[in-house]
């Protein structure tokens, strides 16, 4: 049949009163509708009557016939309206074009519809509205301070008052009605009633229908992950329950077709997939928290539930009744592997929870003989503030009451309700003393420092280069010198460096004594058996003041250090010594170090030592002590705490103090997002720019990891107009954090403001490139850095520098091919004498930092889970205040990761057994040594010939040569023998040993043909140790092909649980290295027998009389009389002699004599 050319004659039709004239009309444009909608559209009323008339039996047609029109002309909501009226004669089977582009239109306005009566609910509780700090953020300049924040600016979206985006994709947001928004974009708004689209109830439970039978196709080809998507969109939990069971039932019923399969795996696979996108892409708190708390409960419904899940989400929820009966139920099944699936999850809530929750965790376990004994002792997360808890509760309420409920806490759902209690054998007692042992952190922090003490790979052919390169004298250079070997030696205990350069040490003056003291802790962190009684040279002493006030301050600092997040047994002792120090050093060390081992402990006695100390307004303590007031208080989110800090903010007039307390005020709200909300509007809007600073930490640190884009937004618009440089530094700084997630989105973000006039930009562009890649050696981010290193501006090729190191920290030639040429720019940089001490300064850390922990530690602000590292996002915030202080530098220390795989049997021993990496040796091979030429003897100096000289030999021996042939008479003709040697040749100097020069170039060829051959022979695939260095990038090449020790999970770096196939067999143990001994006592440290030998002459010299043996002391012992001493310019310290008195003599008084 030939198709119609006009629809004149079809609409006539639609005129006409006969019902089959209508209907032959209608079918017939609906077969060519695509061609003829111009025509028909001048009718598009009359289809509408027909429509409409519900005598008229072919109305569905006319409502498809008048969707075509609309979509034609590009009026969506219109054609999807008539689309649902048309019933069943809308196709979903065979979608082409139209249909897709309704099926689309029909999701949004579900998810609309669905926000509209799922409202977002605050974070903090389901019930009560954010928290309202009584502070003096009174009215603002726009007022704006509060929640009610005005919704036209696109940048002040914060809180409840911003306009919610399309979708948890984050697309952009309009303050226009646009119906295709969650809730016709009002949702979420206070005291609004969203109407997103006005639709009759037919077609609203047509709308339900399409949906419905979406969801129905998805589920018979297994495209589970679609359902789950539009559920997360649509807050609508009952299907995403839904999705999740028709998996799990599927594959149960092992009736899974082939495609299904393929789409969707099996349900464990989805219920990996819907907590990944719900910790990664959701990114309101409410919302997660709701759908862990759904996905908690599918888990324990399954006979086998995945419990390493159920770890991850019971720490972000803070469930720890939950985790505590789960561990108890694993160790009361009694079978080897419940046990070595036990310490698995104790090993990863170690990693993941903070001190306070696994403290809760440890309290609800069956009590054993170890733990009734250590009842009087601190915790390993200082359980000292136990007493306050109720107090402390009240105070915290508002902003700890997450999970629902009146009073903001939630009954714990138990996956088995036990009801008869029955006393715990020996076998379970021991296993609950070794989860308390795993939880303390006791038994992480140990493997973790025999792995780096074992396979140190530290080069101190570089580390000398760094010092021979730097004056020491220069205290910026000593300092970086300082920061160089405590980075590369960081938790290795390996403190020869200062044993070896005593005469180097004793230049430290200061506060480069302070760091210098302080970065032992860096190098023994995590020595926990020993680091008190290495550092008990240098701590404070009850009896005798002597000694420097420096190195006590930083004595104490380096003890925070070595129990880092794990304050056993030292929390008494540091607040002891912080409250009797009268020494404003001592005291800015003790506070330091109390706010690093008492990192997020809540606790009120530590607090309350710290304001009283803070209330004296003195600067020099007061940083310290107002940065370790947040460190205390680290994520609890307590009111009081922040409007005393707040208060203070206001009253002091001591710049320094005011920065100290605005990052703690930004770590108190670690984590928080919306409920940092009013805190950030109030810091942002206030005059004084310290506080503005303060407000961007607490956006990046209440946002770490989320990618929100309100808090990208935000930011962006501060970097660009805010009068600060300080500010705008870090504004644009704090993308790394926020976006560390999604590294890869980083560079194009800050690409422009890396061209950016203002050099504070664009050391904030360089910084956010090194948080947000940190050891991923991206491309992208290096090919930005590279050029910036040759930036006009020093502190900026300072940034570049860092950030590079950051970047590149393990990584080899075969991961990135740039790795040598950046390695050799930064030995070339530092032993530049015309290059600024600042980019001198920076090309320091980098070294250090690019050979983090002896090569064996990469930098890593999320766990091998998955979660975020509180520990190293904390560490890496607080060194960039660097820029300000240099001991904070000392704080990077804590984002280093060590990058293993450490098997551990059930009995927590490690066993000898190999894994496998499928890949070549050299692949993820550590970098080469720095080649240093062996010493040799002088060289003679070659002679060089001159032209000149040459040319007279010649002409001596032609003319000797003349002589003797008329000396013999000779009748015969002789040539000359003498070759002809050209002009060119002439002119040109003999050098001797040119061949040399030839010989080396071949040996440089022929050693770099060898090396090409080795890489070809390289077999692909090789057998590794057990506690041996695997990168992330490594993971996915790993298997366990043994057939005893089989992992209890997916190998995910770090310590793994192995069970043991066959228990009954004899077992082979690897060797422990780390050394047992007690620590040497230092030669600098008072004892019984008499004062301290100084190791140093008066010159300076090392003094030959020392009685020292470098075999058996330690670098701490060496250098304890050289940090110990006190300075010629401290007050306490005696008088440098005078000098004898001698006369001026002025010009001409000698010749009137």
């Amino acid at each position: 049949m030939v198709g119609l050319t006009s629809a004149v004659g079809l609409v006539g039709f639609l005129s006409e009163p006969d019902p089959a004239l209508q209907s032959f009309a209608l079918h017939r444009l609906n077969e060519d509708i695509d061609l003829l909608w111009p025509e028909v559209s001048a009718s598009i009323g009359k289809i509408e009557e027909l429509y409409e008339d519900e005598k008229f039996e072919e109305r569905e047609l006319a409502a498809l016939l008048a969707s075509k029109v609309y979509y034609q002309l590009q009026e969506y909501d219109e054609s999807m309206q008539f689309a649902l009226g048309a019933g069943k004669l809308f196709n979903l089977d065979n979608p082409s074009e139209y249909e897709n582009t309704i099926i689309m239109k029909c999701i949004d306005t579900y998810i609309a519809l669905c926000n509209m009566h799922n409202p977002t609910s605050p974070a903090s509780s389901v019930n009560q509205k954010p928290p309202q700090l009584t502070t003096s953020f009174a009215g603002t300049a726009n007022g704006s301070a509060n929640t009610s924040a005005s919704l036209a600016s696109p940048t002040t979206p914060f809180s409840q008052s911003h306009l919610p985006s399309k979708s948890l994709l984050s697309r952009q947001d309009s303050n226009t009605f646009d119906p295709s928004l969650p809730g016709g974009g009002n949702a979420g708004v206070v005291g609004a009633h969203p109407t997103p689209l006005i639709l009759e109830r037919s077609v609203l439970k047509n709308l339900q229908a399409v949906i419905r039978r979406l969801f129905e196709s998805c589920y018979a080809n297994g495209e589970y992950r679609q359902v789950v998507g539009i559920a997360i969109e649509a807050r609508n939990l009952e299907v995403l329950r839904e999705a999740i069971l028709e998996a799990s039932k599927v594959e149960s019923s092992g009736k899974m077709k082939a495609a299904a399969a393929v789409n969707a795996g099996k349900g464990e696979e989805l219920m990996e997939y819907v907590l990944d996108i719900c910790m990664n892409v959701v990114q309101e708190r409410g919302l997660r928290n709701d759908i862990l708390r759904l996905i908690l409960d599918l888990l324990n419904d399954i006979p086998n539930p995945d419990y390493f899940s159920i770890a991850k989400c019971v720490v972000y929820l803070g469930q720890h009744s939950m985790a505590s009966n789960m561990l108890k139920q694993l160790v009361e099944r009694g079978d080897g592997k419940s046990l070595a699936i036990a310490y698995q999850i104790s090993f990863d809530l170690y990693d993941n929870g903070t001190q306070e929750f696994l403290t809760k965790v440890m309290d609800e376990l069956p009590e054993t003989d170890e733990s009734k004994t250590e009842e009087d002792k601190p915790m390993g997360n200082g359980s000292i503030h136990h007493e306050d808890k109720a107090e402390q509760a009240k105070e915290t309420d508002p902003l700890l009451a997450e999970l629902g409920g009146a009073n903001g806490s939630i009954e714990p759902t138990t996956m088995v309700s036990r009801t008869r209690e029955r006393p715990a054998s020996e076998e379970e007692k021991k296993a609950f003393a070794s989860i308390r042992h795993i939880l303390r952190g006791t038994k992480s922090i140990e493997l973790n420092l025999e792995f780096l003490f074992r396979n140190n790979h530290t080069d101190k052919h570089i580390l000398n280069k760094v010092r021979d390169s730097l004056e020491a004298r220069n205290s910026i250079f000593h300092t970086g010198v300082t920061f160089a070997n405590a980075f590369m030696n960081s938790g290795t205990t390996n403190d020869s460096f200062f044993r070896e350069n005593l005469e180097w040490l004793g230049k430290a003056v200061n506060w480069s004594k302070f760091t210098a003291t302080a970065a032992l802790g860096v190098i023994h962190r995590g020595n926990i058996t020993q680091g008190q009684k290495l550092l008990e040279p240098y701590l404070p002493k009850e009896t005798s003041m002597s000694g420097s006030v420096y190195s006590q301050g930083g004595s104490l600092f380096a003890l925070g250090l070595i129990y880092t997040n794990h304050g056993t047994h030292v929390l008494d002792y540091l607040r002891e010594h912080f409250n009797k120090a009268t020494e404003e050093v001592v005291q800015h060390g003790g506070a330091l170090g109390l706010g690093v081992a008492g990192m997020g402990t809540g606790s009120e006695q530590i607090y309350d030592d710290l304001k009283n100390v803070l209330y004296t307004d003195s600067a020099i303590n007061g940083e310290a002590v107002g940065l370790s007031m947040g460190l205390t208080m680290l994520g609890t989110g307590n009111i009081k705490a922040l409007e005393d800090m707040i208060q203070y903010a206001h009253d002091t007039q001591h710049e320094k103090i005011v920065r100290g307390l605005a990052l703690g005020m930004a770590l108190v709200m670690y984590a928080r997002q919306e409920a940092a909300d009013e805190l950030i509007n109030g810091l942002l809007d206030d005059p004084d720019p310290t506080l503005r600073y303060g407000g961007i930490m607490t956006i990046a640190l209440a946002y770490c990891g989320t990618g929100s884009n309100k808090a990208v937004r935000k930011l962006l618009h501060v970097a660009v107009s805010d009068v600060s440089d300080d500010v705008r530094r870090v504004a644009v700084m704090s993308l790394g954090f926020v976006l560390f997630r999604k590294p890869g989105s980083v560079p194009r973000m800050v690409e422009l403001l890396a061209e950016s006039y203002n050099p504070h930009v664009r050391y904030g562009a360089t910084m956010a490139l090194g948080i947000a890649c940190a050891g991923t050696g991206l491309h992208e981010a290096i090919d930005l850095l590279e050029p910036m290193m040759k930036d006009s501006t020093d502190f900026v090729r300072q940034g570049a520098l860092i950030s590079l190191a950051m970047i590149m920290v393990q990584q080899n030639e075969a991961m990135n091919p740039k790795v040598a040429t950046i390695r050799k720019t930064l030995q070339k940089i530092i032993g530049d004498r015309h290059e600024d001490a600042m980019a001198k300064f920076g090309c320091a850390l980098a070294l250090g930092i690019i050979d983090a922990g002896g090569r064996n530690c990469t930098i890593g602000l999320q766990t091998q889970t998955g979660n975020l590292n509180m520990t190293a996002i904390v560490g890496m915030a607080v060194f960039t205040q660097y820029w300000y202080w240099f001991p904070l530098t000392h704080f990077l220390s804590l984002a280093f990761i060590p990058t293993s795989i450490t098997g551990v049997d059930q009995d927590l021993e490690i066993p000898s057994f190999k894994f496998h990496s499928n890949t070549r040796p050299s692949m993820f091979d550590y970098p080469p040594e720095h080649e240093v030429k062996a010493e040799e003897a002088p060289e003679k100096v070659k002679t060089a010939v001159l032209s000149t000289t040459a040319q007279a030999k010649r002409r001596k021996q032609a003319k000797e040569r003349q002589q003797r042939r008329e000396s013999m008479s000779m009748d015969v003709d002789q040539t000359p023998t003498t070759p002809k040697i050209s002009s060119a040749e002439e002119e040109k100097m003999d050098v001797d040993g040119e061949t040399a020069v030839d010989d080396k170039e071949e040996e440089e060829k022929k050693a770099e043909e060898a090396k090409e051959k080795k890489k070809e022979k390289e077999k692909v695939g090789y057998e590794m140790e057990n506690m041996s260095r695997v990168l992330p990038s490594q993971l996915k090449f790993i298997s366990f092909p043994g057939e005893r020790y089989q992992p209890v999970k997916k190998a995910t770096g770090g310590v793994i649980l192995l069970h043991d196939t066959q228990p009954d067999e004899e077992k082979t143990l690897l060797e422990l290295k780390v050394k047992k001994a007690p620590a040497q006592p230092a030669p600098g440290a008072a004892g019984p027998s008499g004062g301290p030998v100084n190791p140093l002459t008066p010159g300076g010299v090392p003094n030959p009389y020392t009685p020292r043996r470098a075999s058996e002391e330690t670098g701490a012992a060496a250098g304890a009389a050289v940090l110990n001493a006190v300075d010629e310019d401290d007050d306490d310290g005696e008088e440098a002699p005078v000098p004898d008195e001698f006369e001026y003599v002025s010009d001409g008084e000698g010749e009137d004599e």
